[in-house]
């Protein structure tokens, strides 16, 4: 079994070196990814609609849903980013060294700051700034807290295993 890696509207995505990509994962269309970033199980990236530019040494885990809106929204995910399993992430903007938790939904022009944490089933409304170096949770999502020096290395940390834990899949 083999990812799902389809062109559509003349667009084929594109991801860099040492990239993995899961056998049920979905790539389509506008997609373009930077180097040792790692797609998991039965997560679909699809840039069908509009463009989809993730950078590098991101994780995007098990089931996550990346989309964007029809002539609209773009979405933009920087470098060292952790999409946890099941999160939606629409038409919107993340900064590098963030960590979007489990099940949140990040909507449309939304956009996280650098180093910043979405709490797990967190719902970022259309529209909202998130500082850098802030903790959001709740829905619809509001500041809790700055992050602390031990979040910051929880996104480091979880942005530098995933590669590794890639590889045991090879």
């Amino acid at each position: 079994m083999k990812p799902l890696i389809k062109s559509v509207r003349g667009f084929t995505p594109k991801y860099g070196q040492e990239c993995y990509i899961a056998d049920n994962a979905t790539l389509i269309g506008d997609v373009l990814m930077g180097d040792r970033c790692t797609v998991w199980f039965n997560t679909v990236i699809r840039g069908d609609v509009h463009s989809i530019v993730i950078g590098d040494d991101t994780n995007i885990q098990d089931g996550a849903i990346i989309h964007c809106t029809y002539q609209k929204a773009k979405t933009v995910i920087g470098s060292k980013v952790s999409i946890a399993h099941g999160a939606i992430v629409h038409g919107c903007t993340i900064e590098d060294n963030v960590l979007i938790g489990m099940g949140a939904i990040i909507m449309d022009d939304a956009i996280i700051k650098k180093g910043s944490v979405v709490a797990a089933g967190a719902i970022v409304l259309p529209g909202t700034v998130v500082e850098s170096n802030s903790v959001i949770a709740g829905i619809p999502a509001k500041k809790i807290k700055d992050t602390s020096k031990e979040m910051h290395e929880v996104i480091a940390r979880t942005a530098k295993n995933y590669p590794m834990y890639s590889k045991w899949y090879l």
